[in-house]
């Protein structure tokens, strides 16, 4: 029986402990416009004592309409335990924290804050609403919102529904600490075409979403708006060109100045110019200046202007060493631009276009001069060519010159060209006994000079002269070396000494002699013969007798045939004498019968026959009868 009256006990103290007072709504933070209604809501279960609230732990009153705060009354049904705080005209003193409390329960509820939010009022631009400003000046704006407006408004500028950035934003406080102004300072360069245009700044916080707006008017004063265009733009060198310059200004437009590439064109004044074109005016733009009081804008134009190929930067020669890479540069002005060709000089072959040409990795085979070639723009006028030299350095190249045979014991002289890029550090003679550079050394001398004319692209070219006085045998058959050295290697070449005989050359001048003697004879012979001839009365033959003088004592003139065909050395001496005593008739008496026994016949002379027969010395066929006076 004792353990269900305790728990019939534990029941009951547990209901009653349910029953206790309590809230069921208590207020939470709030926030109210200056001017609206606020309400805090407090409910309470199970009490039905005194209510009563406080505003920053001041009590307010337990009465319902509560005496002495005009603007403030507690309404709801009691009976429920509904006991709301409602403020109407809220104004900037409610902002407070405020607490629902009931007295006899001894129940607080939490604190709840009310906000008093204040709109802010339109804002003020300085200068409006109409502003002056100058075009290409920097200016500011400035909004101010003044007032108490909580919370801080934030002021914004727009143009044509579109926020402006730029802008920089302070704020004044008082003494107080309370906000005194707001500003907001817009910074920009207007132009001309912000003229008449509308700016508005707008004041903005929680309290009004939508803001407060106040626009302004911008008025410009701008210097002239130039535009400047040529009629035609494209065109050929030598044609008319008229530039028109249109311009807006505010104020009016006050002079015109022109100028070409930059130095004024005289006696140029008003909005037209024309000129002659040329092609500088491609790279020397005509230019229109404008002013007005508030200042004044220039703009320019070039032509495009057509005309030939003129040369601006020559190719430079070049050296460099083989098995090195060269280039050449060239530079052509034309408009069109001009098309540029390479090519070797006196070659058609074209080795590359355009301003540069690279060749990779030389030889002595690249020397030479090279060509860069732009062909005539669309009037037919300029172009060219334009030449550079390439020199490949490479080791000597070393020729043998030819050298005149030379006598024994006679002067000679051996030669060699060389080819050399760098100039060889000298060039070397050399045989068996030794060598010679320069200078001379006992039997032979040494000179070198340059030649005026070097092959094209191997440099400078020299001349090594060996002179020999009173040559050997041994030169003949001997070789003698031309060497010459740089930093790059060395070349050389063998060049040998002829040999010249006299005998070839005695021999020709007797031959010569003996056909000059010969013909002299002949010509004596027919001159003596013919004048014999001629003569009409007194006239007589010389008769040639062959008169043998015996080589022996006993003067015998008789021998028979053997004898005649002997050796010259077993018989004396042939002579011709002359028998100026006889007569014609003896000579004719020699006609029927020959006194010589035949020699004539056995020499090969045929006796004259008639003393009107001329015998000239081709008859006679011996070289061993002479004529003797």
């Amino acid at each position: 029986m004792l353990v269900p009256a305790l728990l019939v006990l534990l029941f009951c103290l547990r209901g009653h402990a349910g029953l206790s007072p309590h809230f069921l709504q208590q207020p939470d933070d709030l926030v109210a416009l200056l001017g609206d209604e606020a309400r805090l809501p407090c409910a309470l279960g199970e009490y039905w004592g005194l209510v009563q609230w406080t505003k920053d732990g001041l009590a307010l009153g337990g009465e319902r309409d509560l005496p002495g705060w005009s603007r403030y009354w507690i309404s709801g049904n009691a009976a429920s335990g509904q006991h709301d705080l409602y403020i109407r005209p809220v104004e900037l003193e409610d902002q407070a924290s405020y607490e629902c409390q009931a007295t006899q329960a001894g129940l607080r509820s939490r604190p709840a804050q009310l906000h008093v939010l204040v709109p802010p009022e339109a804002p003020q631009v300085l200068g409006g609403p109409f502003v002056s400003l100058v075009a290409g000046i920097p200016a500011n704006l400035t909004c101010r919102s003044r007032g108490d407006a909580r919370p801080i408004p934030e002021l914004l500028w727009f143009r044509d529904g579109i926020r402006l950035d730029g802008t920089s934003f302070h704020q004044t406080l008082l003494k107080e600490g309370t906000t005194g102004s707001v500003e907001s300072i817009l910074s920009l360069t207007p132009s001309s075409h912000d003229d008449g245009a509308t700016l508005v700044c707008r004041a903005r916080s929680q309290a009004l979403p939508s803001g407060k707006d106040t626009a302004i008017t911008l008025s410009l004063q701008y210097p002239p708006v130039v535009t400047l265009s040529a009629e035609p733009q494209t065109v050929l060198e030598g044609e008319k060109v008229t530039f028109l310059c249109q311009a807006t200004a505010q104020p009016p437009v006050t002079g015109y100045r022109w100028a070409k590439g930059g130095s004024p064109v005289l006696g140029a004044r008003g909005p037209m110019l024309e000129v002659v074109a040329d092609a500088s005016f491609l790279t020397e733009p005509v230019s229109c200046e404008v002013s007005n009081a508030v200042g004044s804008a220039n703009r320019s134009t070039a032509l495009d202007v057509q005309f030939g190929p003129i040369l601006q930067a020559r190719p430079e020669p070049m050296s460099v060493d083989v098995g090195e890479d060269a280039s050449f540069s060239c530079a052509w002005r034309g408009n069109p631009l001009p098309r540029v060709t390479w090519t070797r000089s006196g070659d058609a072959q074209v080795l590359g276009s355009g301003p540069t040409l690279r060749l990779p990795s030389v030889g002595p085979e690249d020397a030479g001069d090279y060509v860069c070639r732009a062909e005539p723009g669309l009037s037919g006028l300029g172009g060219g060519a334009a030449e550079a030299r390439l020199t490949v350095n490479a080791p000597p190249v070393v020729t043998a010159l030819h050298s005149a045979p030379a006598f024994l014991r006679g002067p000679a002289r051996l030669q060699c060209l060389v080819f050399a890029s760098p100039a060889p550090d000298a060039v070397v003679w050399s045989w068996d006994e030794g060598f010679l550079e320069a200078g001379s050394r006992g039997r032979f001398l040494v000179e070198t000079f340059p030649v005026p004319e070097g092959r094209e692209g191997q440099g400078p070219a020299l001349i090594s002269v060996l002179h020999i006085s009173g040559t050997q045998e041994s030169d003949f058959s001997r070789g003698f070396n031309c060497s010459a050295r740089n930093r790059l290697g060395e070349g050389g070449t063998q060049v040998s000494l002829g040999r010249r005989d006299l005998l070839p050359t005695v021999r020709i001048v007797a031959g010569v002699a003996s056909a000059a003697m010969t013909l002299l004879m002949v010509i004596i012979g027919v001159t003596l013969c013919c004048w014999h001839h001629g003569k009409a009365s007194a006239s007589f033959s010389k008769q040639k007798n062959l008169v043998r003088i015996p080589g022996s004592s006993d003067g015998s003139s008789s021998r028979g045939p053997e004898e005649e065909t002997g050796s010259s050395e077993d018989r004396g001496p042939i002579v011709h004498t002359d028998h100026s005593d006889l007569v014609l008739d003896e000579e004719r008496a020699l006609e029927t019968k020959d006194p010589t026994n035949g020699y004539y016949k056995v020499r090969g002379v045929s006796p004259p026959t008639s003393p009107d027969s001329c015998m000239t010395p081709l008859q006679m066929k011996s070289p061993e009868i002479f004529n003797l006076p």
